[in-house]
């Protein structure tokens, strides 16, 4: 075994186990805001794999959206809300618990069954040097259906969002007694205010 293949051997495993201790970091820490951050790393780790596969483009898709778009979209709405509540036990925890960890583990086996019986193969092609190129050439041809209903279901997502932050609280008048309360089918828009404009 050469130098790069060794490197190459030792820089997988690390980043494969920094995956799995951030991962569970995700799910056992009690703190939410350490959880986020710990899926950061989740998400570096995993791009630094993209990058031992020649994988630049996917790799670095995973950081500018994954890291830098929804990990931080999570830090600032944990940060934002900053709802503190007493930590109360949960009746039945321990069989909820236990009814995750069998099922994670049967999951584990799962895939452990599958990686051991499937036959590995290297290929023979030669590796790809664009792999922009060819995610490109995939999207517009094999993938072009999935790419658009992607695509629409991210505008739809987006509209959904313009029209829940126009949207705000207005209290309605206290009902009269033997009066029928009918309930509003929409809410309000926020008002549109006229904006001035400020002399020179």
């Amino acid at each position: 075994m050469d130098l790069a293949t060794l490197t190459q051997t030792i820089t997988f495993f690390a980043l494969g186990g920094a995956v799995i201790i951030a991962a569970l970091g995700v799910v056992l820490l009690n703190n939410v805001v350490y959880s986020a951050f710990l899926l950061g790393g989740v998400f570096l780790s995993i791009s630094g794999l993209y990058i031992l596969m020649n994988a630049d483009f996917v790799s670095a898709a995973q950081i500018l959206i994954y890291v830098g778009a929804v990990n931080v979209l999570i830090l600032f709405a944990i940060m934002l809300v900053n709802k503190r509540e007493a930590y109360t036990p949960v009746p039945g925890r321990w069989l909820r618990q236990g009814g995750a960890a069998v099922v994670s583990l049967g999951v584990f086996a799962l895939l452990t069954k599958m990686i051991l019986q499937t036959p590995w193969q290297l290929s023979s092609l030669p590796p790809t040097t664009d792999s922009i190129t060819t995610i490109g050439q995939h999207f517009f041809s094999d993938f072009l259906l999935p790419f658009e209903l992607a695509s629409i279901l991210l505008l739809m997502a987006l509209i959904g969002a313009v029209v829940l932050a126009r949207r705000e609280l207005v209290l309605e008048p206290e009902p009269i007694l033997g009066e029928e309360v009918v309930p509003p089918l929409e809410l309000p828009e926020r008002p549109r205010e006229p904006v001035a404009l400020s002399e020179k």
